[in-house]
């Protein structure tokens, strides 16, 4: 019997037989796109004469295969590239000074580009001149790479852009009206440039912006009004600028903000009513300006609000002691320094069940600590420059998340609690300025996150001391200014590297172990009573930049290997019982013949002025070290703050030094302050004294000086012989 097919059937077979028939054509990138990418490949290996093997970000990229396939490479449905991370790809080794046009120009010429980041490569050079990136870019990353220069005129023609970012450079000069041409950006970064002059008016032509962050520039004149038609913002960041004038009334009619960062600017006049309408708002920070006026207290009806910054030391805004606060209880940051806050400690700040980190420094604010604070377990506590009183609160140190314990000029007493060494979280732990007394509780090396520990200016006594020898962390320790007596602790942090312990009662020698602190850059011992030959006790550290011994008992004399010290610039060994000669190897101290890297107004000794970062959040919490304070002609004087980072010192004044000035001396053109008064030096004032140009204060007197005095000294105000 024979089969029957039926019609269905056989359209199926027909229908596949046309199928299999059929040629897909199988896409691959285009060739002229494959050879740009090789030529950047084979740029790259020839300008850092590596092997292609050898270097990971290129390793998939075969001449035999489609790019489309390669690392770092992607492509369009139709196979055409339209990504290229390029991020991080450089040797850490490499010389950046043409390394951007020597090997990426190739990439020029893909025209289907829409994404390239070439971030975190520290390229180094400016880019004003043939930088042709697709005009079909949505996003350019370009941040973390030392360029220079101005910001390309070509990036303003890409029309296209949604996201630019161009962090972390050397940028310089104007933004200028062009940047209103890029309608379509949805997120500006330019953090962290050197870019000057008024923010224009034109950036509020771009209406699509959702992020905006200007900050850590030079920008100055007011924010643009302008801002207020961009109603899509979300954030706002122009801090660490120079922005000035008042803060625009249209920013509180920005209904989506969530981020407003205006800190550490010259902003004046009062805190717009209209930001108390932001119902969106997470982030205000307004912190370090020159605000004033009455605080708007409806800000803190903000449900929405976490994080909130406003004072600051130039600051002169005001709060109003008798406002009724009705917090939402949803903050995470109160950060209010210098806002004239009076009575005892807000206790509205209680409602806050997510509090982390309170900053309430620099106010009025009277009574002892609160319990009911110490139970908060927050992260960072700051009220240092209040009028507190009484004991610190035992269950304070049973947190478990303390890290920043900043207490510092209040009028606190009593001995610590003895369970301070349980908040084991602990880094930064500064108590100066107070009425504390006792001894220090041995369970505080129990900290062992400790980064700082500051005690200085109380009542401390004794001589039994914590064992620090396990503080790996521990960089900076000052016990300066208490009543400590007997031996120095022996038991030092082995990395630190400032130790004050200045102004107390410690006798006897040095302990042999201080030499074996290879970190040390500040050590001051001032007025104590320790005793031992001066050329035994130097400590090895190469990194040594400030050695105070003044007024204590040392003997012996300078050594030669004084010279070793090529990065000191802050030598007092005044008030002593030295004697011998100034050696002439003293003239070899690098940073006192040096002049200085970079200046700075920051009234601290450090060269990296020391800011530490507040928490887990964008507050910044920063220590002064105090005003150096130096003797000349027996008097003693703060030397001018405006450069104490920069400062070049050298006292061996009040010692039984004999012989005559080294004329080497005069090769320390960087000196501040030289005295050598109180001496048995005799003969003359060398010539080489008129290289001594930037010196501030001289001091020769009471010593057996004879002749004329320099020409190019005898205009110096500072001048004693």
């Amino acid at each position: 019997m024979a089969t029957t097919i039926t019609t269905p059937f056989l359209l199926l077979l027909v229908l596949f037989i046309l199928i299999n028939s059929i040629s897909i054509p199988s896409f691959s990138c285009p060739l002229h796109q494959k050879q740009a990418l090789l030529n950047i490949k084979s740029n790259f290996t020839t300008f850092f004469n590596v092997s292609p093997s050898d270097f990971d970000p290129f390793q998939s990229w075969s001449p035999n295969s489609d790019c489309c396939s390669w690392s770092r490479v992607s492509c369009s449905e139709s196979a055409t590239v339209t990504r290229l991370n390029f991020s991080n790809i450089m040797p850490s080794y490499h010389n950046p000074a043409s390394a951007f046009f020597d090997i990426f120009t190739p990439l020029f010429h893909i025209r289907s580009l829409e994404k390239l980041d070439i971030s975190s490569n520290y390229l180094g050079r400016s880019l004003e001149m043939g930088f042709e990136i697709s005009p079909n870019c949505i996003t350019l990353i370009c941040r973390s790479n030392g360029f220079n220069g101005s910001i390309p005129y070509q990036i303003f023609r890409l029309t296209n852009l949604r996201y630019l970012d161009t962090s972390l450079n050397s940028f310089e000069g104007k933004l200028g009206p062009e940047i209103g041409k890029l309608q379509n950006l949805e997120s500006l970064h330019l953090i962290r440039n050197s870019l000057t002059g008024n923010i224009p008016e034109e950036i509020g032509n771009l209406t699509k912006l959702r992020r905006l962050n200007l900050a850590a520039n030079h920008f100055s004149g007011g924010i643009p009004c302008s801002i207020a038609s961009m109603k899509d913002l979300e954030e706002v960041d122009f801090t660490f600028n120079s922005l000035s004038m008042k803060i625009p009334t249209g920013i509180g009619g920005l209904p989506n903000i969530t981020i407003l960062a205006l800190q550490d600017n010259e902003l004046t006049g009062p805190i717009p009513a209209s930001i108390q309408n932001l119902s969106t708002l997470v982030t205000l920070r307004l912190q370090n300006n020159k605000l004033s006026g009455e605080i708007p207290t409806r800000i803190f009806n903000i449900t929405t609000l976490n994080y909130f910054s406003i004072g600051g030391k130039e600051s002169k805004l005001i709060w109003n002691n008798k406002a009724k606060i009705f917090s939402k209880g949803r903050l995470t940051e109160i950060s209010m320094p210098s806002c004239e806050i009076s009575g005892q400690i807000p206790e509205w700040i209680s409602s806050n069940t997510r509090l982390q980190y309170l900053d309430l420094s620099g106010n009025k604010l009277e009574g002892p600590f609160p319990n009911w604070l110490a139970e908060m377990d927050l992260n960072t506590i700051i009220l240092f420059h209040n009028k507190l009183t009484g004991s610190i609160p035992q269950h304070l140190f049973e947190s478990t998340q303390l890290h920043v314990l900043h207490l510092s000029r209040n009028n606190f007493s009593g001995e610590l609690p003895e369970n301070i060494g349980n908040a084991t979280d602990m880094e930064y732990l500064m108590l100066s300025g107070n009425n504390f007394s006792g001894q220090i509780p041995i369970s505080i090396s129990n900290m062992w996150d400790l980064k700082l520990l500051d005690l200085s200016t109380n009542k401390f006594s004794g001589d039994n001391f914590p064992d620090f020898s396990n503080n790996f962390n521990l960089i900076y320790l000052d016990l300066s200014y208490n009543k400590f007596s007997g031996k120095i602790l022996t038991n030092f942090p082995p990395f630190i590297e400032v130790l004050y312990l200045g102004g107390n009662e410690f006798s006897g020698h040095l302990p042999w172990n201080l030499r074996t602190l290879l970190n040390l850059k500040h050590l001051d011992l001032h007025d104590n009573n320790i005793t031992g030959y001066f050329q035994d006790v130097l400590p090895q550290s190469p990194d040594l930049q400030v050695l105070v011994l003044r007024n204590n008992s040392f003997i012996g004399f300078i050594p030669t290997t004084i010279s070793n010290f090529t990065n000191v610039r802050i030598l007092d060994l005044s008030g002593n019982k030295l004697t011998g000669s100034i050696p002439l190897e003293i003239a070899n101290l690098t940073r006192m013949i040096e002049p200085p890297i970079h200046m700075s107004t920051s009234g601290s000794i450090f060269d990296d002025t020391r800011r530490i970062r507040g928490s887990y959040f964008g507050n910044y919490v920063r220590f002064d070290i105090e005003d150096l304070i130096v003797n000349w002609k027996n008097n003693f004087q703060g030397i001018s703050s405006h450069s104490l980072d920069i400062y070049s010192l050298l006292d061996l004044s009040n010692n039984r030094i004999s012989g005559e000035i080294p004329a080497s001396l005069g090769n320390l053109k960087s000196l501040k302050l030289l005295n050598i008064s109180n001496n048995n030096i005799s003969g003359h004032i060398p010539m080489s004294f008129s290289n001594l140009k930037g010196m501030e204060s001289l001091d020769l007197s009471h010593n057996k000086i004879s002749g004329s005095i320099p020409k190019s000294l005898e205009k110096l105000d500072g001048l004693g012989y």
